[in-house]
């Protein structure tokens, strides 16, 4: 008797297992056949390589100043041309491109968290639903650039006090991203709650006396994960081209803590005699989103089951 309940356990874990593992593997099956996401894939993981790693390979110094040498097209010795000062382009692209990325998954970590958490809490608990919702609405109707520019205004210069000017810079613009880029990563995540918590394995949970928090950690969240990962590909696109947009802008980082918006912004003014100074560091920007935009529709696609099913 015994030994037929262990041979059914282990049966059953080994079918839970194939069932595991055939899932993800028709999740990477589906992605696969998408081949703008595949390209994403490749484009985004040679502009992140070349950001860590490019910076040791070709040890320029970015600040490193050479008047001789500035306002220089692409050459042997300065792959991307130089500035007006002489500091060479590519050493500023590979540092600046750190601090883009940086912005772009912090900022984004920081708003699909709280879209994730006010979109489970609307969508769950009934009394939530209105009060945050309306605030989501808020949030929408708020105008975004005046609001950024009102926030930066503010807490610019204290935050460059008590941080530095460098961390408390980047500390101002991942916040202000995370705080007007949630709302529809709520939206998302609330209408999925809402149809996953009327579902039979929730209302047997619920039957059971299963704690509610219990329930949305270990029923809601899982079911809730493909849209947030979506959301999440999605949101680092966003965050980098607002953070651009801030540093072209000039209210973002100082221009000895390069960006790629930074270097777009330091480089307006002499686009008639050096256009490579606004070329190299605009390329970057548009491949990284692109490829980034590709990768979340294909993993949108490859967690869609209608599509696995086709």
């Amino acid at each position: 008797m015994v030994e037929k309940i262990e041979s059914d356990a282990k049966e059953n874990k080994q079918i839970k297992e194939q069932v595991y593992r055939s899932l993800w593997a028709d999740v990477w099956s589906q992605f696969r056949t998408h081949h703008g996401a595949l390209a994403g894939v490749g484009v985004f993981t040679i502009i992140l390589l070349s950001v860590l790693i490019g910076p040791y390979v070709y040890d320029t110094d970015p600040q490193y100043l050479d008047m001789r040498a500035r306002n220089q097209g692409p050459s042997l010795e300065h792959p991307f041309g130089t500035d007006n000062v002489g500091r060479d382009m590519l050493a500023q692209v590979l540092a600046g491109g750190r601090i883009s990325l940086a912005v772009g998954f912090t900022a984004m970590a920081v708003s699909i968290t709280i879209g994730v958490l006010i979109g489970i809490f609307a969508g769950y608990f009934r009394l939530l639903d209105g009060p945050l919702m309306r605030l989501t609405d808020l949030f929408i109707a708020l105008p975004l650039l005046p609001l950024l520019l009102v926030i930066i205004m503010l807490f610019r210069d204290t935050l460059r006090n008590a941080f530095g000017p460098e961390t408390g810079i980047f500390i101002l613009v991942v916040f202000v991203i995370g705080i007007t880029s949630w709302m529809q990563t709520a939206r998302i995540v609330r209408g999925s709650v809402l149809a996953i918590k009327e579902r039979e394995f929730i209302l047997a949970a619920n039957s059971i006396g299963t704690r509610q928090r219990r329930v949305i950690i270990r029923h809601i969240f899982p079911n809730v994960l493909s849209p947030v990962m979506v959301s999440a590909t999605l949101g680092i696109a966003s965050a980098i081209i607002i953070e651009s947009a801030l540093s072209f802008l000039g209210l973002g980082f100082p221009s000895d803590f390069p960006t790629w918006g930074r270097l777009l912004y330091d480089g307006v003014n002499y686009i008639d005699i050096t256009p490579s100074r606004i070329i190299w560091p605009g390329l970057a920007i548009s491949l990284t989103v692109l490829s980034v935009n590709y990768m979340g529709d294909g993993i949108r696609d490859a967690l869609d089951p209608r599509i696995r099913i086709r």
